[in-house]
C-alpha cells in the first residue's frame, strides 16, 4: 500500500486501525485468529470502517485462521447494511471455511431467517456441501428456513 492510500484513510479509521492493534500502512496485516481490519470492523459492525477500508483497497476475500471471510461476521452480527456492502463489492458468497460450512449453512442452522433471505437474492451455491456431506438445507433450524430453501431449490431444479 503507497504512503499516499495511507494518507487517504481519515483519522477515524486510523485511529481505529491504530487501537485495534492493526497498522494503518498493512490493510491487510492479519490480528488475532488472523482476522484483519476489515473482519474485525465487520464484526463490530462499523460501517463507516468497513467502507473506508474497501474503498482504500483491503482485500475482502482474505480470510482468517478458521477460514472464514468478512461475510462471515456480517451476517453472524446481523449486520444487514454489512451484509449488502460486501456481496455489492463481490465478496465470496461461497466462501467455505475449515469445516467446509458457507455463509449460508451458518445462517441456516442459527434460524436467522433475514439473513438467509438476503444471502438467497445474490444466488450461492445451494449444492456445496461441509465436511459432514450437508448442504444449506439440511441446516435449516427452522421452519420457515426449511420452507424458504426447499422453495428455492424448487425453482432452481423447475
Amino acid at each position: 500500500m503507497s504512503q499516499l492510500d495511507r494518507q487517504s484513510l481519515s483519522a477515524v479509521t486510523t485511529q481505529w486501525l491504530i487501537a485495534k492493534g492493526y497498522n494503518p500502512g498493512d490493510l491487510n496485516q492479519p490480528g488475532e485468529n488472523g482476522d484483519t481490519a476489515l473482519m474485525r470492523a465487520t464484526r463490530e459492525g462499523v460501517y463507516a470502517v468497513v467502507k473506508e477500508l474497501i474503498d482504500a483497497g483491503a482485500d475482502i476475500d482474505s480470510i482468517n485462521s478458521d477460514c472464514n471471510n468478512a461475510l462471515w461476521f456480517a451476517c453472524f452480527g446481523n449486520h444487514y447494511d454489512l451484509i449488502n456492502l460486501l456481496l455489492a463489492v463481490n465478496i465470496n458468497i461461497d466462501n467455505q471455511n475449515d469445516n467446509g460450512a458457507t455463509v449460508l449453512m451458518y445462517a441456516a442452522s442459527a434460524g436467522k431467517t433475514e439473513v438467509v433471505k438476503l444471502l438467497l437474492q445474490h444466488h450461492p451455491n445451494l449444492d456445496l456441501k461441509n465436511l459432514d456431506d450437508y448442504k444449506a438445507i439440511d441446516f435449516a433450524s427452522n421452519v420457515e428456513v426449511l420452507r424458504i430453501l426447499k422453495n428455492v431449490t424448487k425453482s432452481n431444479i423447475g
